[in-house]
């Protein structure tokens, strides 16, 4: 059994940062201790000393691609990206081709991860407006949450019954993750848009098209629906700051019915920056105002926001480079997203142990996934070394997703990702993925 002890960490767990060492027999942690000696001589030591050491991110938002639309991305090369930016488990969404709606489509994601993958994964099923008995025969120990597109976006999933919805959210035992936009408003706003400039929509239109109010419509009555229905919802990607009104804080994360989470690029963009970023920064829900941000930001703070997440989802640079009507929303963000966090750290905008408990712990506090998201004995060896003072720059040339661009090139980091384990293996160090791959089934305790 491979013995691995990492010496002289600064370890962040459970809303606190103290040093120490970790001892990891297989994939486990069996001790951690202010000073652990090597129980044998065929024990690896990585020595860490002035590095954090962190959970493994959980990634509950990914869309890697695999299958149907490969010339994007696929299972291998955006889990080689997540590993390289800390995270080592994800989630990843129904909208492929074929979409993810039956448990044989399910199993056959399965089978190419348990082959190709560098991090610990997972798949959702996919709700429509017609696969509700395939819905309610799925092994929930097994899948993480049902998504939902409330508002249709890449791969046209659209669940818009309002009477199937109704029996989904009364008959599903599964956490529901829901996309909310609503599909009217986004309509009557583009026909508005196209009436105006025609063919040639300038990209700072999207969150005028994509607007405050279509989130809030869509997300307010998804709430209200689960409030009478008893639903547990989890709403992905909130954009604005009209919505954060709607959730609470708790003070367990485990009794909430209602849960949110919010992305990267709505923390850190504004539509001010369409202007030079354009195409790149074109996602659903759209990136919106500085007030929106701000508002964003506080409720992740106060603990209304739950989850921090990527909604990574790859596009050829040739199809960003399309006009507004063409090019496609979503970019890569599983590298970078860490280290954007910790940029905000540095800034003291949040703290590094806020930072672990939306990206580490809670994600699988919410979705019930056992031993993992801390660094506690017993636990599954998922880590991440950092180095919080060693900067570096986002290039073409250090980007590891496969459609090799980044809303964040040329941006430096001041922190650096230096390892990351996944179940107690050495998979990415300082700029390489190793070919060993050591990852697992995420399972759900329920």
């Amino acid at each position: 059994m491979k013995k691995t002890l990492i010496k002289n960490a600064r370890i962040v767990t459970d809303m606190q940062v103290f040093t120490g060492d970790i001892y990891i027999e297989g994939d486990t942690i069996v001790e951690i201790a202010d000073s652990i000696s090597a129980k044998s001589g065929d024990t690896s030591i990585i020595d860490v000393e002035g590095k954090y050491v962190l959970p493994g991110v959980i990634d509950d938002q990914v869309h890697f691609r695999e299958p149907g639309l490969t010339h994007k991305g696929d299972i291998a090369s955006e889990s080689a990206a997540a590993v390289a930016g800390g995270i080592t488990s994800f989630m990843e969404m129904p909208n492929t081709i074929p979409q993810t709606t039956s448990m044989e489509e399910w199993q056959k994601k399965m089978d190419i991860a348990a082959q190709d993958s560098y991090a610990n994964y997972a798949f959702m099923l996919g709700g429509t407006n017609d696969n509700l008995e395939e819905i309610l025969k799925a092994d929930t120990s097994r899948i993480p949450a049902l998504k939902l597109f409330l508002g249709s976006s890449t791969g046209n999933m659209l669940v818009d019954n309002v009477e199937v919805l109704k029996k989904i959210f009364s008959k599903v035992k599964l956490r529901i993750a829901l996309h909310c936009e609503d599909e009217e408003t986004i309509k009557e706003n583009l026909q508005k848009a196209i009436d105006t400039y025609g063919e040639e929509i300038p990209f700072d239109q999207h969150p005028v098209i994509r607007s405050v109010e279509a989130c809030y419509k869509s997300s307010s009555q998804a709430i209200k629906l689960a409030q009478k229905t008893g639903a547990r919802i989890h709403v992905f990607h909130l954009s604005t700051g009209k919505e954060t009104a709607l959730f609470e804080k708790k003070a367990s994360l485990k009794d909430k019915q209602i849960t949110a989470e919010v992305c990267i690029h709505h923390l850190w963009f504004t539509d001010e920056d369409y202007a030079t970023k354009g195409s790149k920064i074109k996602w659903n829900p759209a990136v919106k105002s500085e007030d929106d941000r701000e508002q964003l930001w506080k409720a992740l703070l106060d603990d209304r926001i739950d989850v921090i997440a990527t909604d990574h989802a790859p596009h050829t640079i040739e199809e960003k480079s399309n006009s507004y009507l063409k090019a496609p929303s979503g970019g890569p963000l599983v590298q970078h997203a860490l280290t954007a966090m910790l940029q905000f750290v540095h800034q003291e905008r949040i703290t590094i142990e806020k930072v672990v408990q939306k990206m580490c712990h809670n994600p699988a506090i919410l979705f019930d996934i056992p031993d993992r998201g801390f660094i506690r004995e017993g636990f599954k060896a998922d880590l991440v070394v950092v180095d919080t003072n060693n900067p570096w720059t986002v290039t073409k040339e250090n980007i590891l997703a496969k459609c090799g661009w980044s809303p964040f090139e040329g941006v430096t980091f001041k922190s650096r990702i230096s390892h990351t384990l996944v179940n107690g293996q050495v998979v990415y160090k300082n700029f390489k993925v190793h070919e060993a791959k050591a990852a697992q089934a995420l399972t759900f305790k329920r």
